[in-house]
């Protein structure tokens, strides 16, 4: 079936969806944002109509749009370690949007988001160990000359870095470990989802089969009981036949032919 012009105009705007989302954009940069909004209503546009595509290519635009706006809204968070979990449940498309595509460009845009955020955190964490090393050899540039004077005053302030350093540390361990946790719940739930829907599946096939069973009994029923019934109705046709062709001897014999 030869694509609809509201198709084709879905896959070029969703083509250059795509190609903006790969590229570096400023934090005002709005046109991204306005066309997944287009391309929303694009969708359910094509979904209400009576020629619409396949469900598995409308599947697969509905999940690179749903993947857009997911990135959007990745892109608005604060932490760069929250961007890291938003970024880690997108699903990316499938297939690829145009012909000229060798992998998904999702797929493509998905890993370099990834890989951007991991930098982010990376460079965070780097810039925090530099600002306490400055700090430190802040404390430590003078100290040959005030050791003397204010020798408690550098072991208070000392204190104090060691203190905030240790406490981002444990801050960012902490924020580590309830996205590991919150990870490990989000798996397990999908686990169980998809153990339901093995269970739901199985529980379907079995019942699938009794019924295949069932109805081939009846069939074989109903096939037995057709040939006793061409039988009884054969035997019937005889009787009336052998009936009818003693009564017409009898009858000639009764009324001879007129002279």
């Amino acid at each position: 079936m030869a694509a609809s012009r509201l198709e084709l105009n879905l896959m070029r705007l969703l083509s250059r969806c795509e190609a903006l989302a790969a590229e570096r954009r400023d934090p005002e940069e709005w046109r991204l944002e306005k066309y997944v909004a287009a391309l929303e209503d694009m969708l359910r546009e094509l979904k209400k109509q009576s020629s619409k595509p396949a469900p598995e290519l409308l599947n697969e635009y509905s999940r690179k749009v749903d993947f857009l706006k997911g990135l959007l809204e990745a892109e608005k968070l604060s932490s760069s370690t929250e961007k890291a979990l938003a970024n880690q449940f997108l699903a990316p498309g499938r297939t690829p949007t145009t012909a000229k595509e060798r992998t998904p460009a999702t797929k493509t845009v998905h890993l370099q988001t990834k890989a951007r955020c991991t930098g982010q955190m990376r460079s965070e964490l780097l810039g925090t160990v530099c600002s306490v090393l400055l700090l430190l050899c802040w404390c430590f540039r003078d100290c040959p000359g005030r050791l003397a004077s204010d020798e408690k005053q550098s072991a208070v302030e000392l204190d104090a870095v060691l203190q905030h350093h240790q406490d981002m540390q444990e801050k960012l361990a902490e924020e580590m470990l309830s996205l590991a946790r919150s990870l490990k719940n989000n798996t397990l739930a999908a686990q169980n989802v998809i153990k339901q829907d093995n269970q739901t599946l199985s529980h379907s096939l079995r019942m699938a089969d009794q019924n295949f069973e069932k109805l081939k009994d009846e069939s074989d029923r109903l096939e037995q009981h057709a040939k006793k019934s061409v039988n009884w109705l054969l035997w019937i046709m005889l009787i009336v036949v052998c009936f009818i062709f003693i009564s017409m001897i009898l009858f000639i014999r009764i009324f001879p032919k007129l002279k």
